[in-house]
């Protein structure tokens, strides 16, 4: 049977820290705490469980933060978990059964994350898989008969545990906020980083969100490092910010990038936006039916679902077809319900 650390960050999880100890503390050989500058009761819950706590002063850096408590592990396995996260029974002998019969070559194990629209912030899908579990330490062997070399891939296990994400809010302000910090002080956004922002922005941002990233955005369609699939979507971040910031030239001017690509779901629904505004129904109906029927969405799953329908219902009432604007307001409830219960 493998050994494992249970490693969390945590700030302030007084209500729903031990709720999440009490589902995985006695599945684990250690529990190691690393508080960020709590002010409420969370150490005192944590030292109910172990007296592995530490302090870190928060930079601003999760990646940061996490490193520094996997540092304090000393089990063969890591197992990364946040305080808003619960293990059912069903899934708690899942985890005792992965912890008897993993393979010793396995270097990652990933589980399934669900629970993910009940306060989404950058998931479009009720459930898909996460790394959680790591070796602590990797062993590196040659292979191949000839012309031999390390084996650098890591060997992931696709495991049956699912993980229940039971946050109390979301966390957009606090996200935004820290990409935000990043981009301002001059700091290069990954692909990966780089579409999670966007993708953060269509699904939980305000307008002032939109309006603080635009200038990121638009210094993006112009890195010529980035490939089309990173130009896309910021010319759609960039769009969103200039129509809300009123500025029509430079709205236009992103969206047709997005346009002569193949478009999107996401700017159809920012032309049926800026039409419907200017009262041209005719034309924001055509907008948003490509996007409900004839585009895909590549930020925000909602943008070719619920939104569209529902903006279709309010130019259909606008034009005085209540009978259509209810229909169409029905398509939104069930493309709603749809899309809160994608896998």
């Amino acid at each position: 049977m493998i050994t494992v650390s249970l490693c969390m960050i945590v700030k302030n999880e007084e209500r729903i820290l031990a709720r999440c100890l009490n589902s995985i503390a006695d599945l684990v050989d250690e529990v190691i705490i690393v508080d960020t500058g709590s002010t409420d009761d969370t150490k005192r819950i944590a030292a109910e469980y172990t007296d592995r706590i530490y302090d870190f002063i928060w930079t601003g850096d999760f990646a940061e933060a996490r490193n520094y408590a996997f540092s304090k592990a000393g089990m063969e396995y890591i197992y990364s978990a946040d305080a808003d996260e619960v293990l059912d029974e069903t899934n708690r002998a899942a985890f005792r059964r992965l912890k008897e019969t993993l393979l010793p070559e396995i270097d990652i194990v990933q589980m399934y994350y669900t629970n993910q629209l009940s306060h989404g912030t950058v998931y479009n899908y009720d459930k898909e898989l996460r790394p959680k579990l790591f070796k602590r330490l990797r062993t590196f062997r040659w292979q191949g008969a000839v012309h031999e070399q390390v084996g650098l891939e890591p060997v992931i296990y696709d495991s049956e545990v699912e993980i229940r994400h039971m946050p109390e809010s979301n966390h957009k302000d606090r996200d935004l906020a820290a990409f935000l910090r990043i981009i301002r002080e001059g700091e290069r956004l990954d692909k990966r980083l780089h579409g999670l922002y966007a993708r953060e922005l269509f699904i939980a941002g305000e307008d002032q969100d939109f309006l603080d990233a635009g200038f990121f955005f638009e210094e993006s369609c112009r890195d010529t490092a980035r490939d089309a699939e990173e130009i896309k979507e910021a010319a759609c971040a960039a769009a969103r910010a200039a129509r809300i910031a009123g500025d029509t030239g430079k709205f236009f001017k992103y969206a047709m990038k997005v346009v002569a690509c193949e478009g999107c779901a996401e700017i159809c629904c920012e032309l049926g936006d800026y039409y419907l505004r200017e009262q041209d129904i005719d034309e924001a109906v055509v907008w948003y039916y490509n996007a409900a029927y004839e585009t895909e969405s590549i930020l925000n799953l909602s943008c070719s679902g619920e939104i569209p329908l529902y903006g279709l219902a309010e130019c259909y009432r606008a034009a005085g077809n209540e009978a259509q604007a209810a229909e169409y307001e029905r398509l939104a409830r069930d493309a709603a319900a749809r899309n809160h219960t994608a896998g």
